[in-house]
């Protein structure tokens, strides 16, 4: 099952329980470890922090709960749990016994409506229609009617009131009663509370031929308030429509090629690495593969942020995700449709958007003490203009206004609505957030530091020629670069046919290079010092790439290589230099050629010949300075100092572990991707920031003017739901700004640079 389908599986709010049977939810489950299983519960009920913290709470009782984390804006739950300590049949009871509806999220669960939104357009447009009717029969009576008339009007007003306010009032009621059934509550309590105060007055009112009955107020109160709440789900819908995208993206299934000759169709969950598969002209990529035959033009916008098409041909790679635009491609699958590219994707932007900041947390811990403050003011608010007041009416409408406008919907909006617009339009962009909170941590950097081979430079590296040595040595050299993934691995390997040797014993060391067994001798591939031999930039050779064989602990060959600049890198070094404190490289290779390429980048701080270890103390030392510094590499070498750093950076085109390390990766090759991401970090740093004030000085400000009778219900209502839109608003500017360009920039003074294996 794909898990993209999973990630962006739409929540339907009136949708029965997929299964109750053990084996049916079982088989929705996916490994998530060697013992422990994972699975999604729908919890379109969830609203708020409290809802998270009552469905959190009530899982984590179980035993065989590994794990339990609410995602909010999708309003669903993930669970890892270990089958084998209990049934899976208990957690949608104990999702339930919180009192919250469920389902288990199935892959074809994705092409349903949205439920959810529809039941509030039809709720909302109920409680426009009942306000409008009901607000003709006032106007009669602000005009003067008679006590008959009046009482006739109010009572024609009730009879369309009540059965309005029932049905309009379902979203609301029905998550309270829940929420208090289970003996707790949530933000719809108060709401709920004070609908039905304010209905029941009216409703007394009418029954004694009162003067006043306040049926429009109530269903307009309904009116605002489900328009809030149309508006928060729409726009969570498109601060996550990003991620719902890429459910979209994916095939549901592909043609196979198969060995006869004849080819069948399969689901994409069904593929498997190795699988030879058709590709026809405008059909998407299913599962990241590998060309086989055929030659044509491909879409690769989904992956690098790039329109232009690229022409690809047999051997090329090809992400899920990216269009055939014309031709017939045979290609063979190299990974499942859950380890594929855009299931990936998902999976990064959805667990960056679950991520709990420092702001997120400080916003969780306020919210979660609202409810109970909301109740005890509202409650002494009655009880202050029942006593103190006398006029136990006006004490009964004020309590429902503080009930109301004190609705903690905007805290609870405030932080998770701008890093999920923030991870849209990195996405967009062609940049993947693996954690939520490394946005928060962009924002404070000071200091970048950057890899050169494969970072600064391209990383496509040629082999130019042998420096040294018998040119019998290259294909023994071929011969062994034949069994590492290193840039320069590659490109000797290219370079020339491997000698009939059987290489055995193979290991590499991070940063140094290879060792292996060949022909009953001992061979190195790598650097100088590694392979037994002197620093070859001490000689003066000039800043060509040397890679060194050794045999026996004596440098026998010495082999040149080329590299490029990255075309943008110039333009990248110079804008951080703007917004940084400092940019320096750390660079295993060379001083010559580290020296090469930070005189033509202007890169005024640099060191070569580092070690993995040494780049690790480094950044430690940075730390321990106060500077909280930015780490962008490519290799395994750069791993540790990856993890290490305040945040980091990886290109897509890193090693497989560079890339895990690494806080966020761009597929779009341009380190114009570096200053970008600091730029949006630190504008969604102040967007919080606004929210954060907007949402806590409108309850500053709006709770007195409650209390001391200056807001009816019905303005509450409205200002509780313009807050919730002003901060949703507010986090969609950082949609708005100028998007990362295509640079054609010349590589300053052509230098070519070496790439000592690093």
């Amino acid at each position: 099952m794909p898990a993209s389908a999973i990630m962006a599986t739409p929540v339907i709010a009136a949708a029965e329980p997929v299964s109750d049977d053990a084996e049916a939810l079982l088989a929705l489950s996916r490994a998530a470890g060697s013992a422990a299983r994972q699975i999604e519960f729908a919890v379109p009920d969830a609203y708020c922090v409290t809802c998270i913290n009552a469905i959190e709470t009530g899982l984590g009782r179980l035993p065989q709960v590994v794990s339990a984390r609410v995602n909010l804006s999708q309003r669903w739950v993930r669970v890892v749990f270990a089958p084998e300590k209990g049934s899976v049949l208990d957690l949608p009871r104990a999702i339930r016994a919180s009192g919250y509806r469920t389902h288990a999220l199935d892959p074809v669960a994705d092409g349903r409506q949205d439920q959810a939104l529809h039941e509030l357009i039809r709720c909302m447009a109920v409680a426009g229609f009942a306000a409008g009717n009901i607000m003709l029969f006032s106007v009669s009576i602000w005009s003067g009617a008679d006590a008959a008339t009046r009482d006739m009007f109010h009572w024609i007003s009730a009879l369309i009131a009540l059965p309005a306010i029932a049905y309009a009032g379902r979203p609301f009621f029905r998550s309270a009663f829940a929420a208090l059934r289970v003996g707790r509550t949530n933000m719809d309590v108060p709401i709920s509370i004070g609908v039905v105060l304010a209905t029941l007055l009216s409703l007394w009112e009418t029954i004694h031929s009162g003067a006043h009955a306040y049926f429009d107020a109530s269903t307009m109160l309904l009116f605002f308030l489900l328009v809030g709440r149309t508006f928060d789900h729409l726009m969570r819908e498109k601060a996550r429509g990003a991620i719902a995208n890429l459910a979209r993206l994916t095939p549901r299934g592909v043609t196979r090629w198969l060995a006869d000759g004849t080819t069948a169709y399969v689901a994409a969950e069904d593929v498997t690495p190795g699988m030879l598969l058709l590709l026809r002209a405008g059909e998407r990529v299913p599962v990241d593969c590998r060309i086989v035959e055929g030659a044509g033009d491909v879409d690769l916008s989904i992956v690098t942020g790039e329109s232009m098409a690229v022409a690809v041909g047999p051997g090329a790679s090809l992400a899920a995700g990216a269009i055939n635009l014309r031709a017939v491609l045979k290609v063979e699958a190299e990974r499942t449709a859950s380890d594929s590219f855009l299931s990936q994707m998902a999976i990064l932007m959805e667990t960056a958007e679950a991520s709990r900041t420092t702001h997120r947390r400080i916003a969780d811990r306020a919210a979660s003490i609202y409810a109970p403050a909301v109740h005890a003011s509202a409650l002494l608010t009655l009880l202050g203009w029942g006593f103190f007041v006398g006029d136990w009416h006006a004490a009964m409408l004020n309590a429902v206004a503080v009930l109301i406008i004190t609705c903690p919907c905007a805290l609870a909006l405030a932080v998770p609505v701008v890093h999920a617009v923030a991870a849209g339009r990195l996405f967009r962009n062609g940049i993947m957030m693996r954690d939520g909170t490394a946005l928060e941590r962009a924002a404070a950097v000071t200091d970048i530091a950057f890899d050169k081979t494969g970072t600064l430079t391209v990383g496509a590296v040629r082999y130019v020629g042998q420096a040294s040595g018998d040119p019998a040595m290259l294909p023994i050299a071929a011969s062994l670069a034949r069994h590492s993934q290193h840039p320069l691995a590659v490109a000797l390997s290219a370079a020339a046919p491997a000698a009939p040797l059987v290489v055995e014993e193979v290991s590499e060391a991070a940063g140094q290079g290879m060792q292996a067994r060949a022909d009953g001798a001992t061979w190195r591939l790598g650097s100088a010092p590694f392979c037994g031999g002197i620093d070859i930039d001490g000689d003066d050779r000039g800043a060509g790439t040397e890679v060194c064989l050794g045999r026996g602990g004596a440098v026998v060959a010495v082999f040149s290589f080329a590299d490029a600049i990255r075309p943008d890198a110039a333009s990248a070094v110079a804008e951080l230099e703007h917004g940084c404190k400092g940019v320096r490289m750390l660079s295993g290779d060379g001083p010559q050629a580290v020296r090469a390429v930070a005189e033509a980048l202007g890169i005024r701080r640099h060191a070569a010949r580092l070690s993995p270890e040494a780049k690790l103390a480094d950044l430690q030392a940075e730390a321990a300075a106060g500077r909280r510094v930015m780490m962008v590499g490519d290799g395994i070498n750069d791993a540790p100092a990856l993890r290490a750093a305040h945040v980091s950076m990886a290109p897509s085109s890193a090693s497989d572990i560079g890339r895990s390390a690494a806080d966020f990766v761009f597929t779009n090759g341009r380190l114009a991707s570096v200053p970008f991401v600091l730029g949006i970090a630190r504008r969604a740093d102040r967007l919080v920031r606004e929210n954060l004030v907007l949402a806590i000085g409108y309850n500053a400000l709006a709770l007195p003017l409650a209390v001391t009778g200056h807001v009816t219900p019905l303005v509450a209502a409205v200002a509780m739901s313009t807050s919730s839109i002003l901060v949703v608003a507010n986090a969609l500017r950082l949609d708005f700004g100028t998007n990362l360009v295509p640079r054609e920039e010349p590589v300053p003074g052509n230098v070519r640079v070496e790439a000592v294996r690093s």
